[in-house]
């Protein structure tokens, strides 16, 4: 591999599945935090209904779906895990009544009260032009795509809504989770959740739609615009014009001068391009930008390309329902063997998903330690957890 070329991360699958299950025997015995785990779902130590009525569902070594299961206790809850050691764990909402009772309640009795504002933004939405990767498969590249999108939200859930617990999680292959764990997010309504997931939503239609973002004409732009468009001119250069270069070939510009209104600069700019199709994408944005003009109609132009490329996609279905499942924190991905860990977001620059670690990799340093220090008293009674690099 070439010293500058991106690290690339390829999902690997579990090839052996008795040694999968053993893997996962010794994560959930050894690794998983279940207390700091149970009592954040429970905020507070005394575990109560926040806990209990919460629902959870386990994807078992067969591929079932295990829903609606719920638990009083955490040794409850541990006991289960160490008896399924699910390939996955989903996190449900708040229920008005436990779970695990739904055969025994009526339809009525059972209805969610409360959940986390979830977020999630999959590096699958932005497929359309990610030059680098595609599906499953990312590098450092692409990764600063989620880097921009998780500065961008956090700053506006902060700011925006005052927002201040909240959680980001390595969704463990090609993405991020948020968690906004603060009481008034969780006791949303659906609708209320609609109406913030619309808020933040600037980037509107599918693959099919080529433009995707309408900037307001005749105003200026709303202050968490003008916010998100400060992060946003910070990386355009590096993350899309040179890492990803959109403007590198006709299947690439295309995409881009299609964002254009007038027919004619889109014309000439194409028919320059053309002519000159080697000018490094840098050379063909600055084309671009001196085509659109000075006056406010090209800039707002010029705007609506930038937010197209780097403003958060955002998953809205996670957002506004309740009842939706979400994987948890803490759990294995089971394509990739990678744990969900959390991300800081002031430091989320220096988040590297290709080192995040995988149940092979704490198997092989908790291994590895305890060989190297067999003969050292003070060791034995070392938590695993210390023993792992990461």
């Amino acid at each position: 591999m070439d010293i500058d070329e991106p690290q690339v991360n390829k999902p690997q699958r579990i090839e052996n599945e008795g040694d999968s299950v053993e893997l996962l025997r010794v994560f959930y015995q050894r690794l998983f935090p279940f207390k700091i785990y149970c009592y954040w779902l429970n905020y507070g130590i005394d575990v109560g209904k926040l806990f209990q009525n919460r629902e959870f569902n386990f994807v078992n070594n067969n591929d079932a779906y295990i829903r609606y299961l719920s638990f009083d206790t955490i040794e409850e809850f541990k006991n289960e895990v160490l008896r399924v050691y699910p390939k996955k764990i989903d996190i449900g909402a708040v229920f008005s009544a436990k779970p695990k009772e739904k055969k025994s309640l009526k339809l009525s009795a059972l209805k969610p009260v409360e959940k986390e504002l979830l977020f999630d933004i999959d590096m699958n939405d932005y497929d359309e032009f990610r030059t680098c990767c595609s599906g499953a498969v990312i590098c450092e590249k692409c990764w600063q795509l989620i880097t921009v999108a998780i500065k961008i939200l956090d700053a506006a859930l902060r700011e925006d809504f005052g927002f201040k617990h909240l959680l980001w999680v390595y969704s463990g292959r090609r993405g991020v989770h948020c968690w906004v764990c603060d009481e008034r997010a969780r006791n949303l309504s659906d609708d209320e959740r609609k109406s913030i997931a619309s808020y933040l939503g600037v980037i509107k239609g599918g693959a099919q739609k080529n433009k995707k973002v309408y900037l307001p004409k005749h105003h200026q732009l709303h202050p968490s615009l003008s916010r998100a468009f400060n992060i946003i001119e910070e990386y355009f250069e590096q993350v899309i014009l040179r890492d990803q270069e959109v403007l590198k070939d006709e299947q690439e510009w295309s995409k881009v001068l299609d964002c254009i209104p007038d027919i004619d600069v889109r014309q000439r700019l194409n028919d320059n391009w053309r002519k000159n199709p080697c000018r490094h994408s840098i050379q063909k944005w600055d084309d671009l930008i001196n085509a659109l003009g000075n006056q406010k109609k090209g800039d707002i132009v010029k705007k609506e390309i930038m937010f197209q490329y780097l403003y958060p996609r955002l998953d809205e279905a996670v957002s506004t329902k309740m009842i939706h499942l979400l994987k948890s924190p803490f759990c294995v991905h089971p394509s990739t063997g990678q744990v969900c860990v959390p991300i800081i977001p002031e430091e989320c620059e220096n988040f590297n998903p290709m080192r995040v670690p995988t149940i092979y990799s704490l198997y092989n340093e908790i291994d590895d330690y305890n060989k190297n220090n067999v003969n050292k008293d003070r060791e034995r009674n070392l938590h695993d957890v210390p023993k792992t690099i990461y």
